[in-house]
């Protein structure tokens, strides 16, 4: 290869690099454009997330948040409880593109199959015992069961679950590349919702006394 095909080469490759590098750095949500934006959650509008307070109303505690202080009242339906840092929550995480939950667990406890419209997740057990398994759009079950120390990786959008699997109570801290990356859980959404009986019957191929059966457990 003479020396100026060998140059173009290089230079065709570089520029192919520098053409796909910024690609997978998009996060899910936009790059912030000031050093900080803490959201006014009582403004009246909103475009696709919050407006900033005024920097001159903004204060250190805008910059800490103590929600994961406190243990989770997991006496519930699902037996866990989440405890979100999110925008709403946490309103210094506002157009930075990061978030957290905490998630606790009792005995038999889970967090009940679900996804996150707009983030990626992943998660570090704390302690206990947990199943952590998702489902992809061609139906392939990935799951393992992990111990304090283990982490896991959910790709956005993606059906998942955490399930208790140990003899006592779980803890397991998640963080998200959104500041609210939202969820869509697969109990509530079909059978907490205004969704007719005949299309789940339908889906489901059972009878509408099963349905309801369902729909009673959720019921408030």
């Amino acid at each position: 290869m003479s020396a100026m095909a060998s140059l173009l080469f290089h230079l065709l490759c570089c520029l192919t690099v520098f053409w796909l590098l910024p690609l997978p750095s998009h996060s899910a949500d936009p790059d912030p454009l000031q050093d900080f934006c803490v959201a006014n959650l009582s403004a009246s509008i909103s475009v696709n997330g919050f407006p900033c307070k005024p920097a001159s109303e903004v204060t250190s505690d805008d910059f800490f948040f103590d929600g994961f202080t406190q243990e989770g009242n997991t006496t519930n339906t699902f037996a866990s409880f989440l405890t979100p840092g999110n925008v709403l929550s946490f309103p210094g995480l506002n157009t930075l593109g990061i978030s957290m939950n905490r998630v606790d667990f009792a005995p038999g406890g889970i967090n009940p199959p679900h996804s996150h419209p707009r983030a990626s997740e992943v998660g570090v057990v704390i302690e206990g015992k947990l199943l952590v398994g998702f489902v992809t759009t061609n139906n392939v079950y990935y799951s393992k069961v992990l111990t304090a120390g283990h982490m896991f990786a959910i790709p956005r959008g993606l059906v998942h679950f955490q399930l208790n699997v140990g003899d006592g109570k779980a803890l397991a801290y998640t963080a998200f590349n959104s500041h609210l990356p939202g969820a869509a859980i697969v109990p509530l959404n079909l059978f907490a919702s205004s969704i007719p009986n005949e299309v789940l019957t339908k889906t489901f191929q059972v009878d509408a006394d099963l349905i309801n059966t369902i729909k009673s457990k959720f019921r408030p």
